[in-house]
């Protein structure tokens, strides 16, 4: 089974969902998507298959969410996506794909429904 995570390895729900996908004897395709940011095309096709908006996917803490002014409701999902592409520390962790699906592992736990 081929399982993508968009992996920081800087977050600990990150670094501990990277332990219970390699737990359950899979070698995951790691993406430091901080240092190879995901193309806008990506994020599209990640944000439709988990089902979710941009909003649902944009972190604040420890970003720059503020000083771009993305709490504004009027801005567009393909702003918003533009933003996590160009500031990718936007994009909140980790993101997991797999045969069963794609979804956003937060609490980390999430993941086993992946394996």
């Amino acid at each position: 089974m081929t399982v993508t995570i968009w992996h920081n390895p800087n977050c600990a729900t990150s670094r501990k969902v990277l332990g219970l996908i390699r737990a359950s004897g899979i070698e995951p395709k790691i993406v430091d998507y901080v240092k190879s940011p995901p193309s806008v095309a990506a994020i599209k096709a990640a944000l439709k298959a988990m089902g979710m908006g941009p909003r649902g996917l944009l972190r604040r803490r420890g970003t720059p969410y503020d000083e771009l002014g993305l709490g504004d409701e009027t801005l567009t999902d393909a702003t918003l996506i533009e933003a996590m592409h160009a500031h990718p520390i936007l994009i909140e962790r980790p993101v997991v794909q797999s045969p069963k699906g794609t979804r956003l592992c937060r609490p980390p736990e999430r993941v086993q429904d992946l394996l």
